[in-house]
């Protein structure tokens, strides 16, 4: 087994946090713990950003985004907000000369991620998608199993992504105008997941049911890829699961305990169901500070783009959405200013 990451920083590099709720607070907490610094962030109100600020230990607190940016003392910009707004923001923090590392799904489409990954490389600047998942020790054990060959030839990909969650039609989760539906916010996992393990599909086929407000109950997909591997993901949000996952291949298969993309631990198994290896390795924090050790590492090598999740998948895996979106009937405000900006 390789070394493993240690999600750990020197502290020498200074991060902005954009946005003041849940995920903020949970991305903060976590480097926070393990050695970053966190030197200022910025709300659309200072009330809301000195609160965030007092409770996490945050030295400057700004009255908004755009002061955040321009604070020469930050040079990492962490895009909190809900997903509608990640293209804007990432464009404001690109623009003042800060890397970013913005949240999932990186944007509303594929169009938008593709504008940001231009401007960032154009100016030698990282923008990471925040897939937190991806940079989480059991992941990138998972990744040298398969590249070990232990399982064979992997033939298939499953993972699920269902929670129970608000059902008040003005929540934003059930809310057009704010990006909602499980695909957008869960399925993200899972789809994400799929290109980590067999890359980009040769053709999708999606399926849905969609709730009163108009945005995806539930979906399900499967990748089919030209050398007839498949994926089989599927997400939901008034209704949970187990939420593992597996790799499948020809000598044996993976078995991702719930839940599969937060830290936790892995059987890999024969064909005969005989155990090959167990893996349990206990993360300190939620596991949110592997993302960010991963940009500090891109930053101090003087690095735009890794191996584990570079800005053109990103891209690819916002057009894979594009199309299940496509094949669901889920549309959304950002798909109209593409359309337009397709016509200019």
């Amino acid at each position: 087994m390789t070394n493993q990451p240690t999600g750990t920083s020197d502290g020498s590099i200074r991060w902005g946090i954009l946005g003041t709720g849940f995920i903020a607070g949970l991305q903060t907490q976590d480097l926070n713990e393990n050695g970053f610094t966190v030197q200022a962030v910025g709300s659309r109100t200072l009330d809301s950003s000195k609160a965030f600020a007092e409770e996490y230990g945050v030295a400057t607190a700004h009255g908004s985004y755009e002061d955040l940016v321009a604070d020469p003392l930050v040079d990492v910009v962490y895009i909190a907000t809900p997903h509608p707004f990640h293209h804007a923001n990432a464009l404001l923090a690109l623009n003042a000369g800060k890397h970013v590392l913005v949240e999932k799904s990186f944007t509303m489409n594929a169009r938008e991620a593709q504008d940001i990954v231009d401007l960032a490389e154009s100016k030698g600047l990282v923008a990471l998608e925040a897939m937190w998942s991806r940079f989480l020790p059991h992941m990138i054990r998972i990744r040298e199993i398969i590249g070990e060959g232990t399982i064979g030839e992997v033939r298939k990909v499953v993972a699920s992504h269902n929670q129970n969650l608000p059902k008040d039609p003005a929540h934003r989760l059930n809310d057009p105008a704010l990006g909602g539906g499980a695909l957008l916010d869960l399925g993200i996992y899972p789809v994400s997941f799929a290109f980590d393990i067999l890359g980009t599909p040769e053709t999708i086929r999606a399926s849905a049911s969609m709730t009163a407000t108009g945005v995806d109950r539930q979906t399900a997909a499967i990748f089919e890829y030209v050398g007839g591997q498949q994926a089989i993901v599927d997400c939901e949000l008034d209704a949970a699961s187990a939420n593992r996952a597996m790799v499948i291949g020809t000598e044996g298969w993976i078995d991702i305990e719930s839940t599969w993309y937060n830290p936790t631990p892995f059987t890999v198994l024969a064909v005969d169901g005989s155990v090959v290896e167990r893996y349990e390795q206990p993360v300190t924090s939620r596991g949110m500070q592997y993302q960010a050790a991963e940009l500090e590492r891109l930053v101090s090598e003087g690095a735009t783009a890794g191996t584990i999740l570079p800005p053109r998948e990103t891209v690819a895996i916002m057009a894979a959405m594009d199309e299940i979106r496509r094949q669901i009937g889920l549309s959304y405000d950002a798909d109209a200013a593409t359309e337009r900006s397709a016509r200019d």
